[in-house]
Formats: structure tokens, C-alpha cells, sequence
């Protein structure tokens, strides 16, 4: 069979090209096209357009966007037509996705939806939408299946979640190997997440290395994120005591002794890595006074939504400052905080629903389409 998969981000291109292995090994004929990024393009199939190009982040820098997000959509359409799928596999990326799910529906072309949109979060209006556009729903939250089948009557499959297999079918690397392949210190590391789009990084990295002198014994590494050039992170790395590392996130986490966060998927993958972390978030002040007033979440991260309390400690806009930060990464070195958060992350992991996500969405997928 013919599968069409749209993936518009780093996160969907981890989770997509785990699909596309799974979609092999359950269907021997699949041929797969597909929107992603280097990690999906490693498993096979055909990529029509990297995830680089679509990544616009915040409200403002969207509207700045607006003709290159059309053109694309125009794109997408064409490509659609001409490949001719029997399925197209929508990842998260709910912006792009869901106009092109409805166009596609009413063409006839079966949808099916993976990592679903968090309208458990905002635009909770987009249920009509999903309900008329959608032909299958695979969620990955524990929470959700009850939002999405008790609150709106609409069936959807929940698969856990993908990054447990991501995590648990990594090949480890020894700490030593780690620091010396990477020409790191003998100091124990504190993991630098600042998100994987320009906007986001550009306005994080200067806020979370503040503390860095603060912390000598330590030594502050940055995850670079696949989508950028090491050319963009030189003008951070003139601070002593910090490091970078690209395209090697799971293995700095693994090798961590505490995080600072980007709000995001990282928050819940390092959790899962049992990490300490503290989760930062620092928009422009015209995304952040619009989301806030639309998005009635308590929480930001993950871990703390998942959860239902506050797990781990989330700066956001204005409490996103040096001092703040100091005391609560201070407080994840400490012996007796670290031993209560790790409990609590124990208890996350059972709750996201054990490995094995890919398959069961891939069996399904495939299942539905027979």
C-alpha cells in the first residue's frame, strides 16, 4: 500500500521514522512519501520536504509567514494527487495538518491521525473539525482518550507513548567514551535544552547560561537541535565552562545530572531519561500576552500535565530570570529532591502505557486500511 505521512517538526520526525520502521515490517509492499526530516529519510521511503522549512514558531511569526505556509499547502496538494496514497498518516503538526486533512477527506483520500493536536489544551472548537476530517485518531496521552471519547463521543485508539521505544531501542554509550569522542570535561553535566527553532533558541540560551559561573564545578552542555548549523550556536559558546553537542540529545540526557528545559516534548523526554530538570519558556511578549489568554492549562510541560500537579518547576516569561533559575537548579543537585522527583518519574513512565506504540499505531494503521 501507498502512505502519504506529513511530519512537520523535529519531535514528528523521531516518531515518524519509528512508524515508517514498524509500517515495513507489517506491510513487505509499503511505499512511503513523506514530509520529515533526516531521521525518517534514514529509514527509507521518499522525502518531499524537510521539516527546516516549515517550522514557524508563535503567532507573530506565523503571520510574518503566511506565503510561504500557503505555498506550501498548495504544494502538498499537488504531491498528494500526483503519489495517489491509500492513506495519508498526519503527525501532530495540527497548523498544516488540518487543512490539508480536510481538503484530503473530501477528495476521498482516507486520514488518519497520529500523535493527535493537544486541543485538550487550546481551540478546543477543533473537535468538529477532527470529527468531520479525520477517518482514525491515535493518541498518545493517557488523558486524552477519555477527552476525546467522554467529553466529545468520538473513538479514538490510544498507542502509549512513542518516545518509550525511542528511548528504550537507543544503543547506549559508555559515560567515558561520551566525554571523550566529545572532548567534554571530567565535571558532572548539566544538559542545555533550548528548543530546536531560531526564535525560541535565540531568546532561551542567553537566560539559561546566566547561571553558568554560578555552578564551577559543573560544565553546561548545549543540545543542538538537527535543524541548525553549528555557525548559529558560536555566538553562545564564548562563555567558559560550556559545551555543545549536535544531533546527540539521548545521550547527553543519559549522561546528565541535571536539565534545563525548553517547554516541549524535551520536558518529557527528559523525565523519561530520569534527569532533574527545570522547565523554561520565553516567548516575544505579543505570543506570550496572546497564548495566555487563550490557553487555560495549569501547567506547560508534560511531566506536569500527565501528572496532574506540579512535578517539576516551570519558569515561564517573566520568572524565566538568572536567580530564579540559580535556586531551582540548585535545589536538583541536592540529594533528597533529587530522590523525590525520581519517585515521581517512576510513576509517570507506568502511567504513559509501556513500549511498543509504533507497532501497535503501524498493526492498526494497516489493519484499518485492509
Amino acid at each position: 500500500m501507498k502512505y502519504y505521512i506529513i511530519a512537520g517538526e523535529a519531535s514528528g520526525d523521531l516518531h515518524g521514522s519509528n512508524l515508517m520502521k514498524a509500517l515495513y515490517q507489517e506491510d513487505n509492499n509499503a511505499n512511503i512519501r513523506f514530509w520529515g526530516g533526516d531521521l525518517m529519510k534514514t529509514v527509507g521511503g521518499t522525502l518531499v520536504k524537510h521539516y527546516r522549512e516549515l517550522a514557524f514558531m508563535g503567532f507573530i511569526e506565523v503571520i510574518f509567514n503566511l506565503k510561504t505556509i500557503v505555498n506550501n499547502i498548495k504544494f502538498c496538494k499537488k504531491d498528494i494527487l500526483d503519489f495517489n496514497p491509500d492513506v495519508i498518516v498526519f503527525i501532530d503538526y495540527p497548523g498544516f495538518n488540518m487543512r490539508i486533512a480536510k481538503w484530503a477527506k473530501a477528495k476521498g483520500i482516507k486520514t488518519h491521525y497520529y500523535i493527535s493536536p493537544q486541543i485538550w489544551a487550546w481551540k478546543e472548537n477543533r473537535i468538529e473539525a477532527i470529527k468531520r476530517d479525520f477517518d482514525k485518531l491515535y493518541v498518545i496521552l493517557p488523558f486524552e482518550k477519555d477527552f476525546y471519547e467522554k467529553k466529545h463521543g468520538f473513538v479514538v485508539e490510544f498507542v502509549g507513548h512513542p518516545l518509550i521505544d525511542a528511548i528504550h531501542n537507543r544503543k547506549a554509550i559508555e559515560v567515558d567514551t561520551f566525554i571523550r569522542e566529545n572532548k567534554l570535561e571530567e565535571k558532572p553535566i548539566i544538559a542545555v535544552l533550548p528548543g530546536s527553532r531560531k526564535q525560541e533558541i535565540t531568546k532561551m540560551l542567553s537566560v539559561m547560561l546566566s547561571v553558568v559561573d554560578d555552578f564551577p564545578n559543573h560544565q553546561f552542555v548545549i543540545a543542538g537541535a538537527p535543524s541548525q548549523e553549528f555557525g548559529f550556536y558560536e555566538q553562545f559558546l564564548k562563555t567558559k565552562n560550556v559545551h555543545f553537542i549536535a544531533n546527540k540529545t539521548y545521550d547527553l540526557l543519559s549522561h546528565s545530572t541535571a536539565a534545563l528545559v525548553t517547554s516541549g516534548t524535551a520536558t518529557l523526554e527528559t523525565a523519561l531519561f530520569k534527569v532533574p530538570e527545570v522547565v523554561c519558556y520565553k516567548g516575544s511578549w505579543a505570543s506570550y500576552q496572546i497564548a495566555k489568554r487563550i490557553i487555560t492549562l495549569k501547567y506547560i510541560s508534560l511531566v506536569n500535565l500527565i501528572m496532574d500537579k506540579e512535578v517539576v518547576t516551570e519558569l515561564i516569561q517573566e520568572k524565566c530570570n538568572c536567580k530564579n533559575l540559580k535556586i531551582e537548579l540548585q535545589k536538583l543537585l541536592e540529594p533528597n529532591h533529587r530522590k523525590q522527583l525520581l519517585e515521581q518519574y517512576e510513576i509517570l513512565e507506568s502511567k504513559l502505557g509501556g513500549t511498543g506504540a509504533s507497532e501497535k499505531t503501524a498493526k492498526l494503521i494497516v489493519r484499518n486500511l485492509s
